[in-house]
Order: C-alpha cells, then structure tokens, then sequence
C-alpha cells in the first residue's frame, strides 16, 4: 500500500492552509497514494494558542471536516487529518483531534491527543493544557488495501510519541501500522524525534508513518519537520527535511509479517 506523510509549514489563516492542503493531496493521489496523513494543526497555526477557540468544529460538521470528507471523495483516497479542533463542554478548551475518512467521504475514526506537550527551557515556552483537553482512550481502526490486505492501524499525535506505553496499547490491539502526525518544535525534533520513531517502530515491528510541520511559520514558531516513513525493523525508508514535501512510500504487509515471525517479540511481553 502506497502511503504519503504530508509535510506543511501551515499559515495563520484557515482557508490558505486547506487550498495547501488540497494541492499536497492532489499531488499523493497523482503518484499513487492510497492513504494520505497531514501533520498536526494542518489546517491553523495560529497566533496565539487561544486561536484555536475560534475555528472549533462540532464533531460531525465543520468547514474543515466538509473539506477532508470531499478530498477524500475527490481523490478516491484514505485521508486522515492531522489534528483540528473539536469543541468539548467548555468554551475555554478544544480537543486537538485525527479524524479518519474513508475514500466514500465517511469518517470512519477519531482521536483525541491524549499527552499534552509541556516545554520550558527558559527560551521557549509550550503549554498545550491552556486551551486543548485531554483525550482518554487509544484507537485503531481497519483499512482494507486494494491488494486485499486488511491493515490495522493505530492513531497518535505528536507528543504521545514520548509515551510508549500507548504504543504497546495499539499493538496489543493488533495494530500494524502506526501514525504519529506531529509539530515538533525545532529544539526538541532536532533532539528526539528520529529516534523516537524508529524506537516505536522497533518495539511494537511495525511501521510508522509521521508526516510534520516542518519550517518556519508566519506566527514565527520554528518546527522541525523530518517527515518520514519507518519499517518494522526501525530503517527510515523515507524521509524529507524541511519544507512543504509529500513524503511516499509502498508499504508492505509480508516485510512486517517476517519482521514479526523472525524475532516475535510482541509474543513475548510479560507486563
């Protein structure tokens, strides 16, 4: 299955970052793809984190859930959509959410960022529990390839990739493939997230797709890009650095099913 990790460096303004959006899957579906991921915050970097407020969506309805549900008809693709805002209880929180449409336009899964992003080394500053709420519960959901293979896939966002545990939660869930649409601050991608990854796709054997902001926004934050695609064995296969990218790969169920059947160690888990 041919699988494309969407690399932006999204704007302030909504409808400039969904006309980007557009050309970027436009451009997967050219070259094959039949699943597409967008990084987290896709369609808003704000500048402020209380922006955020002002462009949630009801869960069902929304200008940008209309957008990703008629992509996903137009191109005849998978797409899931990094993260956006949905509203929770309260008007002063949103939940930071991947949604998942299937190539009739359905939305056929959500998840809702569990682990928020907290950094402060005395330059930079991040505090994602000021405006997004938590979600509670791991998700996988099934896709069904056109050569016949039923793929399980498990959702996660950015900062959860530092929590293992909800990792081994996917997998235990069957997951085969796991996607990690991400911003990454410059500080801490250059630091971390290579090898984050390739550890989450060696300790659960399977792939990763993680397709990230990557760049210098007009809000003027810094993020780190490295989109990339990683095998069960933990090699990057592909990658971009920085800048707007569609990021391609073909992934292959068999490379996972030897990866599995030659060191099983999922089998193996005790705790």
């Amino acid at each position: 299955m041919k699988v494309a990790a969407i690399q932006m460096v999204s704007a302030i303004e909504r409808e400039a970052n969904l006309a980007r959006a557009h050309a970027l899957l436009a451009e997967a579906a050219a070259q094959g793809a039949e699943l597409a991921v967008l990084p987290e915050y896709f369609c808003m970097m704000g500048a402020r984190d209380t922006d955020k407020l002002g462009l949630r969506e009801t869960a069902g309805a929304g200008t940008v859930q209309s957008f990703l549900a008629d992509a996903a008809r137009e191109f005849g693709m998978w797409i899931v959509g990094g993260t956006l805002p949905l509203e929770t209880e309260d008007d002063t929180h949103v939940f930071n959410s991947s949604l998942v449409y299937a190539p009739d336009g359905a939305c056929v899964a959500r998840y809702d960022k569990i682990h928020l992003f907290y950094f402060d080394n005395g330059r930079e500053r991040y505090d994602e529990r000021r405006v997004i709420a938590p979600g509670g519960q791991p998700v996988c959901f099934a896709l069904p390839s056109r050569d016949g293979h039923r793929w399980r896939v498990g959702l996660s966002v950015c900062y959860d990739l530092r929590f293992p545990e909800l990792y081994r939660a996917l997998a235990r869930d069957g997951a085969e493939l796991l996607l990690v649409p991400s911003a990454f601050t410059r500080t801490t991608g250059a630091a971390h997230w290579e090898v984050l990854l390739r550890a989450r796709a060696i300790e659960n054997l399977a792939w990763v797709v993680a397709p990230a902001q990557g760049g210098t926004h007009e809000n003027g934050r810094q993020t780190w890009g490295q989109s990339m695609v990683v095998d069960p064995w933990g090699t990057v296969v592909a990658q971009r650095a920085a800048e707007e990218a569609v990021v391609l790969f073909d992934i292959d169920a068999q490379q996972l099913d030897r990866a599995r059947a030659q060191l099983p160690a999922l089998s193996h888990c005790v705790l």
